[in-house]
């Protein structure tokens, strides 16, 4: 047993990038899937509504004046 210290070898490390980037490709990619999924569900929720109240038209829907009425329509030229 040598009671002499022994010399200790500096290894030069690079921090790990690898490790770092695919944290950072998982979180745009979590976060565009939740982009996607928000638009999507946006898109199909208008459309079910347009739908919906597409079906539920009555005859007097028919008519040019059955629309809804603007409040900026009325008391015009006081």
């Amino acid at each position: 047993m040598d009671n002499e210290p022994q010399e200790i070898e500096l290894v030069d490390e690079e921090p790990c990038d690898e490790q770092k980037g695919s944290k950072a490709l998982q979180i745009i990619g979590w976060f565009s899937i939740g982009m996607a999924v928000a638009a999507a569900g946006i898109y199909l929720g208008a459309e079910l509504r347009s739908r919906s109240k597409f079906k539920k038209r009555t005859p007097y829907d028919f008519y040019a004046n059955a629309g809804e009425q603007h409040a900026g329509e009325f008391g015009v030229g006081i």
